[in-house]
């Protein structure tokens, strides 16, 4: 799956670690033998959750799984389906549960018998008496109503032509949203399906279909049996799709959309990127594609940027549709994306974790995979590149929050499944790969992958099946480094630590640290290189590679070196390390930047001054003026783009802080300046010119600047080249409304009866909550809070996301209370996906000491919030820390 946010001291206590790691811990400690012993005595829990010790239990009793599924879809809220589960027991001796949500059980058949249904709205039980040891047939009819959140079987009305769509979303544990399962990945099932649906729709699932015959007004379709899978891995989507065919590579591949943003979609990009991707993963894993055909969806309404079902992937609509031709920004991440759920076709379809603490290595696999996929077999050459400007900075800055949490973390039950997933489990996992494969050597790494593949297909494995393989390749024991990298949380910082002598290097060593609640000192190999200076630019005089570990590590290959004007103790980023650069070092990188040629190295000594800035060592204004006298000379098109997301979130900080005096009217003016002058300037090159005005939209908010935006929305101006399509249209309104623009709201309004696609009525609600008015604020944020408003959630969600941009800090102040005591009311009532959204977006920070101490107060208080909004709630409050912080190495200054 792909998805597209101070320290604790030495004191810091179980009680104030995430409530999932807490808990996780406290369940690792129980003896396994305790725990089995208690699983099989104990009844199931009576709640939505699957415990991994109910799971275990389960998963030791049953084996041979096949579902036969039938659904009748008629495009209404309901649908109606039958369940036909077969399997193997073990033994009758207790009784079994089947995982169904919410469901009308119309009957039950256990073994030929018509049996009442014991059903709870969660699993059903089924009596011992009713079992048998061997196999047994259970038959469930039901009905249910289709998910509206993005789980389960999801149902959208597009409001353009009024067809109805539906799709699948099952991770982590949401196929007992749409059929009767053992809802747990180390209970692989094969799945028989037939559907009845409208005449007009097209079903697509893991098999292609193999009859479509007409059954009165509709139309029935048959599929073949389909592989051993988890439920989590199994779809089924159904619409009046529109679909694109190509059959030019080895397998045969199909695009689906929906009809009204069928324009929007790039078939032939798609079709190129996935059949590279496919010759590249066959030969590389030397395991062919095992699912024959490669379907693609993209979907209305979905809660993360792709899903992994094998042999009929879904992709979030709002990532991938473009209104005008697609930068290379967009072509490289579509690349990306693809690569990254098509490696899952092997890792995670076709060997499985066995339980979702395993997650994490499915995840990291596929992002460092598709990583490597993206740079091998496309033009994006570069790709290791964005990712360290992107996911690799992500995971530094969750490593070093007060939340972080090892890689390999257990997970207690499905509620837990997804508490952790983020940039630990996608990019830190990705960059311990990385870092692996240096280790052990590209040529062993890539054999202990094609063992495990061979070994695991169609079967469950847990990390030391993975970790075995490769040691086993490698003729290494890992259980050193795998307990440093995948059991120890936090990242560790280098530094150089030199003296010079008559112009040349008399001793170096590398110092190495970890901060003191987290203090595993790690592992790894990495390049040193040091640089002088010729003139104004700064040149590589030696690299070194070099395998440190422990607190201190001689390098006595860079003694002899010239005296350097700068070095780099992690060059072209081998490791998974904070740099902090020497004094010398960093005052060169902030004096000499441009003067470097490798664009890696820019990217990271551009990285080095902005932790700087979020360390509170480097003033922000410091930083912001090494923008302006750099970025318009910028002439690589990613580094570009790193660079001018650094100076649009400087612009967040100034919002934050609410300085008095004339410094941030100045630097807004001034970064105005310069990313108008940059799209102005790019003319005749499509991609410099759309990233230097889509930063210009990110930081413009002076009275100036929004006239100008308004006279571009109604074409008294022009950026010369710059076409202003309807995506920047909105993007335009947007910014007018979130400034208070005059006649803002009737913008929108005027764009609405324009724009009427599913798109369009979203920007609507992103422009419309941004305005600065009191009573905007409160009557959205009445419908945020109101968990039966008929809102599609994916509009909640947008409203979250939008309601109280940086600079209001006083709108927001007003209902700062309100939100902060509410938490425990809604943490409880709404369910996690609705929190997920809810606590990033909503849980008020204001920069300010009083703020601070409000959210410390909330943090103690709140002992008692699910892991994953606790973990909001610290992670605000850190990163509230944090703005305090830079906000006084700015004043100080």
């Amino acid at each position: 799956m792909n998805r597209s946010s101070s320290a604790f001291s030495s004191s810091f206590s179980l009680r104030l670690l995430p409530l999932a790691v807490a808990t996780a811990l406290a369940f690792a400690a129980v003896p396994a033998g305790a725990a089995d012993s208690a699983a099989a005595n104990a009844p199931r829990a009576e709640n939505a959750y699957l415990s991994q010790l109910d799971a275990a239990a389960r998963s030791a009793r049953v084996s041979n799984v096949d579902y036969v599924l039938d659904f009748k879809l008629t495009g209404k809220e309901n649908f109606s389906a039958t369940t036909t589960l077969a399997f193997d027991l073990k033994d009758n001796a207790s009784a079994l549960t089947v995982d169904l949500d919410k469901a009308t059980v119309k009957s039950l058949t256990v073994n030929g018998k018509s049996v009442t249904p014991k059903y709870n709205g969660w699993f059903i039980t089924l009596a011992a008496q009713d079992l048998k040891k061997g196999r047994n047939t259970v038959t469930v009819a039901y009905e249910r109503p289709h998910s509206t959140n993005g789980e389960g079987l999801h149902r959208m009305v597009d409001p353009v032509d009024g067809r109805v769509y539906t799709y699948s979303h099952f991770e982590p544990a949401a196929a007992h949203q749409m059929f009767a399962a053992f809802d747990q990945p180390d209970l692989k099932g094969t799945y028989q399906i037939n559907v009845t649906a409208p005449a007009d729709w097209t079903v697509i699932s893991t098999t292609r279909e193999t009859k479509v015959a007409a059954d009165g007004a509709a139309k029935r379709w048959t599929f073949p049996k389909t592989k051993k899978l988890s439920p989590y891995n199994f779809s089924m989507h159904a619409g009046p799709y529109k679909m694109w065919e190509d059959s030019s590579g080895t397998y045969p591949m199909r695009l689906f959309a929906r009809q009204s943003v069928a324009s929007q979609i790039k078939p032939a990009e798609w079709f190129k990127y996935t059949k590279s991707g496919l010759a590249f993963f066959d030969e590389y894993f030397g395991v062919p594609y095992q699912f024959e055909k490669y379907d693609q969806i993209l979907v209305p309404d979905f809660l993360y940027g792709a899903m992994e079902n094998a042999g009929a992937i879904t992709f979030a609509e709002r990532g991938f549709m473009y209104k005008a031709e697609m930068t290379a920004e967009q072509r490289q991440r579509l690349a990306g994306v693809i690569m990254h759920e098509m490696a899952h076709q092997w890792f995670g379809d076709l060997v499985t974790m066995q339980w979702w603490n395993g997650l994490w290595l499915n995840e990291s696999f596929a992002s460092f995979m598709g990583t490597l996929a993206t740079a091998e077999a496309t033009e994006f050459k570069d790709a290791w590149r964005a990712f360290y400007s992107s996911g690799k900075q992500e995971a530094y800055a969750q490593d070093q929050r007060s939340t972080t949490h090892p890689i390999e973390v257990p997970v207690p039950s499905t509620q837990n499944a997804f508490d952790n997933i983020d940039a630990i489990t996608y990019s830190k996992g990705a960059s311990t790969l990385m870092q692996l494969r240096h280790l052990l050597g590209e040529d062993v790494f890539r054999k202990g992958v094609h063992n495990y593949l061979v070994k695991y297909q169609y079967k469950n494995a847990k990390l030391d099946d993975f970790i075995g393989s490769l040691g086993q390749a490698a003729g290494r024991d890992m259980k050193g480094w795998t307990q440093q990298w995948l059991y120890q949380p936090g990242v560790n910082t280098i530094t150089a630590n030199y003296t010079c002598t008559g112009g040349k290097i008399g001793s170096f060593t590398l110092q190495q640290s970890a901060p003191q609640e987290f203090p595993t000192l790690r592992e790894q190999r990495v390049q040193v290189a040091a640089f002088r200076r010729d003139g104004e630019q700064l040149k590589l005089d030696r690299k070194v590679p070099v395998t440190y570990k422990g607190a201190s590590t001689a390098v006595p290959g860079m003694v002899g070196a010239a005296c350097p004007d700068l070095v780099y103790p992690n060059y072209e980023d081998w490791g998974f390390v904070k740099v902090q650069l020497d004094p010398r070092s960093f005052d060169s990188a902030r004096a000499h930047i441009k003067g470097v040629d490798d664009p890696l190295l820019r990217a990271m000594l551009w990285q080095s001054l902005w932790d700087g800035v979020r360390d509170g060592k480097l003033p922000l204004n410091d930083f912001i003026a090494t923008a302006l006298a750099n970025a318009p000379g910028e002439k690589d098109y990613t580094l570009l783009g790193d660079v001018l997301g650094k100076v649009v979130q400087s612009k967040h900080y100034l919002d934050r802080m609410h300085l008095d005096g004339a410094y941030t009217a100045q630097a807004t003016r001034q970064l105005e300046d310069m990313t108008w002058k940059g799209a102005v300037a790019a003319k005749g090159d499509d991609n410099f010119q759309r990233r230097w005005f889509g930063s210009y939209l990110g930081v413009v908010s002076s009275r100036e600047g929004l006239d100008r935006l308004a006279a571009l929305l109604d074409g008294k101006t022009a950026i010369d080249g710059l076409a202003i399509n309807q995506d920047l249209r909105w993007a335009i309104i947007s910014r007018l409304n979130r400034y208070g623009y005059p006649n803002a709201a009737a913008l929108v309004e005027a764009e609405q009866a324009r724009d009427k696609s599913d798109t369009g009525a979203a920007a609507a609600i992103a422009a419309t909550v941004s305005r600065p008015d009191p009573a905007v604020k409160s009557e959205w944020l009445g419908t945020i809070q109101d968990l039966q408003t008929k809102l599609p959630f994916s509009r909640v969600r947008t409203a979250m996301g939008s309601l109280y941009p940086a600079e209001q800090g006083a709108l927001a102040e007003q209902s700062a209370a309100q939100r902060l005591a509410k938490l425990p009311e809604l943490d409880k009532a709404a369910g996690t996906v609705y929190m997920r959204s809810y606590g990033p977006s909503l849980i008020p920070a204001a920069c300010t000491p009083a703020s601070v101490a409000r959210l410390q107060a909330a943090s103690t208080g709140m002992t008692a919030l699910s892991a994953g909004t606790r973990r909001a709630l610290l992670d605000t409050l850190q990163e509230d820390q944090r703005c305090v912080a830079i906000k006084g190495a700015m004043t100080a200054k």
